[in-house]
């Protein structure tokens, strides 16, 4: 795994809660994983717009920070599933919270793009 250049602030709440929670699709992942478990390819699916290999690794980090649990089924083919945790959870009132203030933001958003010339 990438070793970073800049060691984590272990005092600082806000470095390790944007360790935790940095990430394009960490909150979308975890937003998903609330309704129920997964397999990877599910995620795939639903994460159409990014490539596989960006949503693996964000996968790896969540389940190294302990947000989410990764089950192996001894089957063949192998089986693989991802499940939020207790962690993972208590970060679901923030999500919401993050959810609400973007679609509040949405239409200064929209003529911010138009106006930069950055809207599709």
């Amino acid at each position: 795994m990438y070793k970073k250049k800049i060691p984590l602030d272990l005092d600082c709440g806000v470095a390790i809660a944007m360790e935790v929670m940095g990430g394009k699709w960490k909150s979308c992942i975890l937003y998903e994983l609330e309704k129920g478990c997964k397999r990877p390819s599910e995620l795939h699916r639903h994460f159409e717009d990014t490539s596989p290999r960006v949503i693996n690794q964000q996968l790896k980090e969540l389940e190294m920070h302990g947000m989410i649990e990764k089950t192996i089924y001894p089957e063949l083919p192998p089986h693989v599933e991802y499940s939020i945790t207790d962690d993972g959870r208590s970060l679901m009132p923030i999500i919401r919270m993050l959810e609400q203030w973007g679609n509040d933001f949405r239409p200064k958003m929209v003529r911010i793009l138009k106006k930069t010339g950055m809207a599709e």
